[in-house]
């Protein structure tokens, strides 16, 4: 049977670019955030982790859902072992949805990682 109760979810509010580290060319990184930012760039040196971390970048929603993401040529297993250490790296946030698991990019972390490496800064 369907509950026909209807449940308001919060609106998620853009949030501000907030760098992780400063520009490559403000100075030598500190070894806090060269550990930070490698482990961002270490997670996705993996061609499959840079293709589920594209899918979810870029799927119409903002986030999406395991079941239309895993499809990348490996087991299932071996997705949620990816998914995991994008998570461990700050790259994706996730939420349990009854059986199913949504991702999405960690706010301001693609602009991020790109103002740490703009040279222009």
């Amino acid at each position: 049977m369907s509950n026909p109760e209807v449940v308001e979810l919060p609106v998620l509010q853009e949030q501000a670019v907030v760098p992780c580290c400063p520009p490559i060319t403000a100075g030598e990184l500190s070894q806090a955030d060269a550990e930070k930012m490698a482990a961002m760039f270490k997670a996705l040196s993996d061609p499959v982790r840079l293709r589920l971390f594209s899918r979810v970048a870029s799927h119409p929603d903002g986030e999406a859902c395991v079941c239309d993401i895993a499809d990348v040529g490996v087991s299932q297993p071996t997705v949620s072992h990816h998914l995991k250490k994008l998570r461990a790296a700050g790259l994706l946030t996730s939420e349990r949805r009854g059986t199913w698991v949504y991702y999405q990019v960690a706010p301001s972390v693609v602009a991020a990682m790109s103002a740490m490496l703009d040279l222009r800064a």
